[in-house]
């Protein structure tokens, strides 16, 4: 295909964005619309950093939403290459048992995201909306969508299941794991960094506001955290992670309504609810107080105790890459995570990750230890590029 590619990763309040001029990896814009349903914030910055565009709406409008995302448009066709927009492509949280690759949005293709509604009630309406607002403004363009939950569709018929009735299961209540574009661009950034750990045993921790990890298995998921909806597995900035079920019974018990319940789990617990001071790692390790310390223990303990059962799942380990905000950015939490592996063979080179060099493992380490940034945006470009090859307009 020819044209230049933007990318789109829509969540509840924000619209994160990207743009890739034609036959370029390397995205020249990027930025996000920050409160898209009531007073917008368009920033948009170019690769070094600077200020590409700023604007602000008034709260009050009919619809904040589709105003930002106009201007949003008018921003990237001002700034693309010669060859102009050539498509849009998505990130998609859910693609259900089905969508395992991506696939150019169609009209059966935006009913069947519909139908899958009910399995990601809080995140697949707001990945829907800015597809459909595009295509009633503009039916001619053509739109990509990347499934997160795609890259994990690898994972072993044992790795899927829930110990339900089997009628649940018919019926899409399994494991699918998120984060798989992250976990997508890491395993094709070790096949030039280190072609050693591409074919061999890898746990990479995604950790930022939303956290897992997954199990590679020469670049493959054969295990993950997150299961059947993002709020499984590690404890997160909001989010509680793996959770006893009787503890839902109990709380519906105590009068809690299914309503609180929801908004508990995933905006009132993890390293916020523990702490009752923050979800911010940065302002967790910079606090004296000691329920900041319990939370971010907590956060260590939980991340190597899942990497413990993910190693049992690989037979070994040979690699731990971590990636995302905190991942790449806070070296105690990797320090701690890495000291409560040592019986792995784990060995932190504690120079190198104070300065979150690449590799911050010694040289003896038995398990080589990374830091690697991750980059969804890019795989969504380049699987909006090889899609419309194989499809074109």
């Amino acid at each position: 295909m020819t044209g230049s590619i933007l990318t789109l990763n829509a969540g509840s309040s924000s619209l994160k964005f990207a743009l890739f001029n034609a036959g370029s990896p390397v995205a020249t814009a990027r930025g996000e619309i920050e409160d898209t349903g009531a007073a917008p914030h368009l920033l948009a910055h170019d690769a070094e950093g600077g200020v590409l565009a700023e604007q602000r709406w008034p709260a009050g409008l009919p619809d904040p939403f589709a105003v930002a995302l106009e201007a949003l448009m008018t921003f990237a066709l001002a700034h693309l290459g010669p060859d102009g927009l050539g498509a849009v492509g998505h990130r998609v949280v859910h693609g259900g048992a089905d969508h395992v690759a991506p696939a150019r949005v169609t009209p059966r293709l935006l009913a069947a995201l519909a139908a899958l509604v009910p399995l990601d009630p809080l995140h697949l309406p707001h990945n829907i909306a800015p597809i459909r607002a595009l295509c009633a403004s503009r039916p001619a363009l053509p739109q990509v969508v990347c499934f997160d939950t795609a890259f994990h569709h690898t994972l072993p018929p044992v790795a899927q299941a829930l110990a339900l009735p089997r009628a649940l299961m018919a019926a899409g209540v399994r494991r699918y794991g998120f984060h798989g574009l992250s976990y997508e661009y890491i395993a094709s950034r070790l096949v030039s960094v280190s072609p050693r750990l591409a074919a061999g045993r890898v746990i990479v921790a995604h950790l930022g506001a939303g956290a897992s990890l997954c199990a590679l298995l020469a670049g493959r998921s054969i295990e993950t955290t997150m299961g059947f909806s993002t709020l499984d597995g590690l404890v997160m900035a909001t989010r509680c992670g793996s959770l006893d079920p009787a503890v839902i019974l109990h709380l519906g018990r105590q009068g809690y309504s299914f309503a609180d319940i929801e908004d508990m789990l995933y905006r009132r617990s993890g390293l916020l609810g523990v702490s009752a001071i923050s979800d911010d790692v940065r302002v967790l390790l910079a606090s004296d107080n000691p329920h900041a310390r319990e939370a971010l223990d907590l956060f260590s303990y939980r991340i190597a105790a899942h990497a413990g059962a993910l190693a049992s799942a690989l037979s070994g380990l040979d690699g731990l890459v971590f990636t995302a905000g905190i991942g790449q950015h806070a070296a105690p939490v990797r320090a701690a995570v890495c000291a409560r592996l040592a019986w792995l063979g784990v060995r932190l080179d504690d120079t190198a990750n104070a300065r979150s060099a690449g590799l911050i493992s010694l040289a003896g380490s038995a398990v080589e230890v990374r830091v690697i940034a991750t980059d969804e945006e890019v795989m969504i470009a380049r699987h909006t590029r090889a899609t419309l090859r194989e499809n074109p307009p």
